[in-house]
């Protein structure tokens, strides 16, 4: 997972998961125009291992996260913008710069399927543990990426004990997927929350805050 080679930069004709435009507009007599990217709404899921006490989510490499940081580093390397198919090779980095701990999420491409289906096929798929859609509990929905996407990601509370266990987990090889399940245990929560060393998503720091709130209390004590 840590190994990233042969990296450059080209130019992004089309996907399907990203729809770029512009919005020209007129705002109380003002005309504007703002730049966004049409993304997949998505779900994400706290999920809390209550056989060893701990919560689970994954660890995975995420491409945007490396690039901020090469630029962060190099920046001379992006100050000529119109020059898209430059390699990166000579400015090597380690991948764990754009490694991230998140909550165990999905986007929503299946019509068919309820929020709390498709969190339960990612949990399966992430995560390994088979988990039934009625289970779930929803926490919230958020809008993310206001300026850019304004996607909608709806965050779940989902218990598994290690019974629930049926695969290693680590996501769909053949769709591009390298998740690595790591286990936070519930004493250490609030630490690695606040920890920067362990660079993480809002996600994961809001529901850990919520889960004290809502389900440590209700722990017996010698849980917490």
């Amino acid at each position: 997972m840590e190994r990233i080679e042969l990296l450059a930069i080209a130019p992004c004709d089309s996907s399907q998961y990203l729809r770029p435009f512009r919005l020209h507009y007129v705002q109380n007599g003002t005309k504007k125009f703002w730049d966004l990217m049409r993304t997949h709404d998505s779900v994400s899921i706290l999920i809390f291992n209550t056989t060893r006490q701990c919560f689970v989510l994954v660890k995975q490499f995420r491409p945007a996260v490396y690039m901020c940081e090469l630029e962060r580093q190099n920046p001379q390397l992006f100050e000529n913008k119109d020059k898209h198919d430059f390699c990166f090779s000579k400015y090597p980095l380690s991948a764990t710069v754009g490694m991230t701990y998140e909550l165990c999420a999905g986007i929503i491409d299946e019509p068919e399927l309820s929020l709390e289906e498709t969190a339960s096929k990612e949990i399966l798929e992430e995560c390994g543990y088979k988990v039934p859609a009625a289970s779930l509990r929803k926490i919230s929905s958020y809008r993310s990426g206001v300026g850019v996407t304004g996607s909608k990601q709806t965050i779940f509370y989902a218990e598994v004990e290690d019974s629930m266990k049926t695969n290693p987990g680590g996501g769909k090889p053949e769709e591009g997927e390298l998740i690595e399940v790591v286990d936070i245990p519930l004493a250490d929560a609030l630490k690695f929350s606040f920890d920067e060393s362990f660079p993480k998503t809002m996600g994961v720091v809001f529901s850990f805050m919520w889960f004290q709130n809502n389900i440590a209390p209700l722990l017996p004590k010698d849980k917490k």
